[in-house]
């Protein structure tokens, strides 16, 4: 058996997420497919997270053992042929036996962008209408608001160190499903997360956030965007977060962002166990 490292990016957009499920288009699922028509073998590959319906990816991982004697070169190129063009692999690493593409990650970062329909620039004091290009729709938030991002950006630096992210979390409809599995399967439950960065700017006329941590809850980018473009509207204050993460309730959080403007950039790994180099 080959323990493969498979690193992809996909447009979100027309699928039910990554998770696969039953008569639904999904990434997994799909990815599953191709594997099973190029090596003939029916596998599930495990991904570094569940990104949610519409949500993007640049870099998603996924792990899967096979038992088919086949180059990476070989595997990537057939694999790419039996995918739609919104999903494409990126890169087919043989990995040590040990790698996970979920258990094995200490870090993600993620980013969002919106398009503010009104005002432009930093200062936000032109509100004249722009209009989102159809092409670039399905791919950021078209926000309705004129966006103070200076307010933006220092309420971002509010979240940042380790935190209880409850306020931030929306339920989780699989932890009942988690919860049955074995515990080497199972999640922590735990609220707590570690932000290492988390930032607003602006970018080709995109107000961009980046946000990296050693993990994420459910819809918790979201609803920290969501927060935060309720500050930069000028409907909360930029000082209220540390209030919010100590509230622990989700009511004290701004709405949640629409999945379209979501993108998982990165999923970081131990240099010791993202390596090869003991297989050859």
């Amino acid at each position: 058996m080959t323990n493969w490292k498979i690193t992809l990016a996909y447009d979100g957009t027309p699928y039910r997420g990554w998770q696969v499920q039953p008569g639904l288009p999904t990434v997994q699922g799909l990815l599953a497919a191709a594997i099973e028509r190029t090596v003939g073998e029916r596998v599930l590959p495990q991904g570094s997270g569940r990104t949610d319906t519409g949500v993007h990816a640049l870099a998603q991982v996924a792990s899967v053992a096979l038992a088919a004697a086949i180059p990476a070169a070989n595997l990537h190129r057939a694999l790419n042929r039996c995918l739609p063009p919104s999903i494409r692999v990126l890169m087919v690493e043989a990995m040590v036996p040990e790698f996970h593409a979920r258990h094995s990650a200490i870090g993600k970062t993620y980013e969002y962008r919106i398009f503010p329909l009104k005002g432009k620039g930093s200062s936000c004091r032109d509100y004249a209408e722009r209009i989102c290009p159809p092409i670039l729709a399905p791919t950021v938030w078209p926000c309705p608001w004129p966006l103070d991002l200076a307010a933006m950006d220092r309420a971002a630096q509010g979240v940042v160190g380790t935190h209880d992210f409850t306020s931030f979390a929306a339920c989780d409809p699989d932890l009942n499903t988690r919860e049955t599995q074995s515990l080497a399967d199972a999640e922590p439950r735990s609220n707590i997360r570690c932000i290492t960065r988390s930032g607003w700017e602006w970018g080709d006329g995109l107000a961009i956030y980046r946000v990296s941590a050693n993990g994420f809850l459910h819809h918790m980018v979201r609803n920290l965007v969501g927060t935060f473009v309720q500050v930069g509207a000028h409907r909360m204050d930029a000082d209220s977060i540390p209030a919010i993460l100590a509230a622990h309730n989700r009511s004290a959080a701004g709405p949640t962002a629409p999945a379209s403007g979501l993108f998982l950039v990165s999923v970081d790994y131990p240099s010791v166990v993202d390596s090869s180099e003991t297989l050859r």
